[in-house]
């Protein structure tokens, strides 16, 4: 089992940047592929980026790819998600996620840990 705690939200003019971090507990933290997800108000919660256990192959989501970089540094037990060229579409609440083995899903079902979120505001 592992316990993710996400940091770094906050707010941020339209064209800025933001790095979050989700630290996790636990020895097997390099036996998880780790996820990033974000939910707006009154919508559904979707897939940012995923980063693999093993090769570190990620996957990003449509409207974020060229701006936001997923990575780990097992090391330290983190997991990354810098934050390029922001826009108030990108205003969420993100979640990190995570799930035993090698794949990067896009699905928020295919992953079984969660962090409690971290706010974003992107102002115009």
């Amino acid at each position: 089992q592992v316990q993710l705690v996400e940091s770094g939200g906050g707010l941020v003019q339209t064209g800025g940047s933001l790095r979050l971090s989700c630290a996790a507990s636990g020895r097997t933290f390099s036996s998880y592929t780790l996820g990033w997800f974000r939910q707006a108000p009154g919508k559904e919660r979707e897939f940012v980026a995923a980063i693999s256990r093993s090769d570190g192959s990620t996957n990003y989501a449509g409207p974020v790819k060229g701006r936001f970089t997923i990575s780990r540094d097992n090391a330290k037990n983190t997991v990354y998600l810098q934050m390029n060229s922001l826009k108030p579409e990108d205003t969420a609440e993100y979640y990190c996620a995570a799930r035993p083995g090698v794949a990067v899903p896009t699905s928020r079902y295919d992953y079984a840990y969660w962090g409690q979120g971290t706010q974003v505001t992107v102002s115009s």
